[in-house]
This record gives structure tokens, C-alpha cells and sequence, in this order.
């Protein structure tokens, strides 16, 4: 019988889950595309921690046969692979049926975060596993932040009766944190009542993904690299300009023109040293419900003037920030040695 364990705090969800069943010694299987939060939840678990290919399940079946067959000490040790429903970072779907086949076959426990699937795949909603057809209790652990599909705050972790009442004595997001309040868990409540009353939301929201894929699958510099079916729609550059830094700045100069010109906010890629997302930087757009014809043909016009002004001639722009960089150097060279002659 599946039990469920609410957290307060939305990101300390998979903080607190992942450290909570994996300690010193354990081996890790994780995507290399993983968020920021799983990150963390890692790097806490003081585990041994091996990525494999984002999302490629090929990668992941040589991974896990090398772990098994090289190290003797692996059968004796709990295992598991960590992946993301919807990866936050790409836009890209989890095969859940294949790594199922992968984590029975090599007896691995499986992780899954759906955040941003739940309320989004499925013919309800219900997620990764009712989109893949597999059966919830395949799943060892799922977990998911509330403050997406639901719009609320606080995450929930979901597993059978004895990983619950574990981590209810040893997840460090539930034992030294207060409870979600009241008022949180019942708008989660009426959420899913409400997507479970209205499942046109569902069809208007795959109309609104197909219609914003249909607008931008001519852009001019970039293309689409998320799953057609994702509500991450994710557009990476075609071209590298050699350097993850001038391209984040490109991608940073496109997203704020967009939000000063035609009042549209998208997410461009951030990378800091804490983050070890290994792929591709690109921007990334959100699509809900909610938003109406109109909102998605002018998010695909603006984001394809912008990009043929910024990508199909970027000399410009980054001679200009080089430029700027240079004056600023020589403006300080000058300003340190009047002080010196002062």
C-alpha cells in the first residue's frame, strides 16, 4: 500500500530524500541532466555517484552492467538511479518503461522526481507513469515540489509503507522542519480536484505545447530540443560561439529584450559553481493552460525577431561587449594612476 510524506519546503524535498535512504557507500546512478535540487540531494548523501548520458538509455545500460560486473562489492550494497520525469534543464520526457526494464533487470531501486510532470502527462495528470503506462508500485520512490502544476508550495515524497515511516524518523526536510501548513496542503488539494473536474485544462494544454512548437520550428539560430509533448519547451543554439560564457551572455541579452520589448519572460540557462549540469545552455519557455493563443504566436514572433538580430550576426554583440569590457579596463588603468601621481 503507497503511503505519501509532506515537506514544508518545496526544494528540500529531493535535499532531504535522496541522503535520507542513500548513505557512505551506496552506489548512485544518476542523469547527468539533473536539476539543481537532486544535485544537492547527491552531493549530501556522501555516496558514490556515477552519471550516465542525459537521458540516453543505452548509456544507463552499460553503467549500470559495468557497476555490476567490475565491482564485486556492488551486489552487497544498496543501488539506485536517480533521473527526473520531466528534466527541468532540457525539456526532455524519461523513457520510465525502459529504465523499469533496466532497474529490474540489475536490481537497482528507482528515484524519480516529477515535479513538472505531475499534472501535465498522463490522461489525467496523474504523471510519468500513467503516461508510460507503468504501474505506480514499480516505482521504489517519487517525489515532486508543488509549487508547478499546483501552485502551491511544499513537495510530497511517495513509496510504500516502510520508506515512508523511515523517512519520517530520518528525512532532515520532515524531522527538523515545521509541518506545511494547513492552508498549502488544501489549495494542492483543490488543484488536483480541479484538474480532475476540468480535463479540457489537459487537452488545452497539449494544443497550447503543439501550437508554440508549430511557431518557433522555423527560428533562425536556434532549434527545439525538448520532448514535443514536454511543457518545458527548451531552444538551444545551433552554433557555439566556443565559449559556455558569450553564449550564456547572448542568451541573457536575448531574454532581457524580450521582457523590456514585448513584455515576455522566458528563462535563459544559468550556470554557477554550484550548479554541475553538464548540457547544453539554451532558453527555456513554460508553457501552461493558461496562457492563449494569442500569448503563444507572440512569444514565437518576438523570440524569432530577437534571434535573427542576435544570432544571425553576433559579432555585433559581442564586439560590443568586448568593447565595453576594454573601456572599463582602460577607464580604472587611468583612474589607479592619477591616485598614484596624486
Amino acid at each position: 500500500m503507497l503511503r505519501q510524506l509532506e515537506l514544508s519546503c518545496s526544494v528540500s524535498t529531493m535535499f532531504s530524500t535522496i541522503p535520507c535512504f542513500c548513505k557512505r557507500g551506496d552506489i548512485i546512478v544518476a542523469d547527468e541532466g539533473v536539476h539543481w535540487g537532486i544535485q544537492n540531494g547527491l552531493q549530501l548523501s556522501r555516496r558514490t555517484i556515477v552519471y550516465f548520458k542525459h537521458n540516453d538509455m543505452d548509456s544507463l545500460r552499460s553503467t549500470l552492467e559495468k557497476i555490476m560486473t567490475k565491482n564485486k562489492r556492488s551486489k552487497n550494497l544498496r543501488r539506485y538511479i536517480v533521473a527526473e520525469a520531466v528534466y527541468q534543464n532540457s525539456g526532455q520526457i524519461a523513457p520510465l518503461d525502459e529504465i523499469v526494464k533496466l532497474k529490474e533487470k540489475y536490481r537497482f531501486r528507482v528515484i524519480l522526481d516529477e515535479s513538472n510532470s505531475l499534472g501535465v502527462l498522463g490522461r489525467s495528470g496523474r504523471g510519468l507513469s500513467e503516461h508510460h503506462g507503468v504501474p505506480i508500485e514499480k516505482i521504489d520512490v517519487v517525489t515532486a515540489a508543488m509549487g508547478h502544476a499546483l501552485a502551491t508550495e511544499g513537495g510530497f515524497c511517495t513509496g510504500n509503507a516502510r520508506i515512508i515511516d523511515y523517512q519520517r524518523l530520518s528525512s532532515s526536510g520532515y524531522v527538523f522542519s515545521a509541518s506545511l501548513p494547513p492552508y498549502l496542503a488544501s489549495a494542492a488539494i483543490t488543484a488536483i480536484d480541479v484538474i480532475d473536474q476540468n480535463p479540457e485544462l489537459l487537452v488545452k494544454m497539449k494544443q497550447n505545447i503543439a501550437l508554440l512548437w508549430k511557431g518557433l520550428s522555423d527560428i533562425k539560430g536556434m532549434s527545439l530540443a525538448s520532448n514535443h509533448e514536454s511543457p518545458i519547451v527548451f531552444l538551444k543554439l545551433e552554433k557555439s560561439s566556443g565559449s559556455t560564457k558569450e553564449d550564456l551572455l547572448l542568451l541573457e541579452k536575448m531574454a532581457d529584450r524580450a521582457l523590456k520589448e514585448d513584455s515576455l519572460l522566458v528563462v535563459s540557462s544559468k550556470k554557477s559553481f554550484l550548479d554541475k549540469c553538464r548540457l547544453l545552455v539554451g532558453i527555456k519557455l513554460f508553457v501552461s493552460a493558461g496562457h492563449s493563443d494569442t500569448d503563444l504566436i507572440k512569444a514565437s514572433e518576438s523570440l524569432k525577431r530577437l534571434a535573427s538580430e542576435l544570432l544571425l550576426s553576433p559579432n555585433l554583440f559581442f564586439l560590443f561587449i568586448t568593447s565595453y569590457v576594454f573601456f572599463f579596463n582602460l577607464l580604472s588603468y587611468f583612474i589607479i594612476l592619477d591616485d598614484h601621481v596624486a
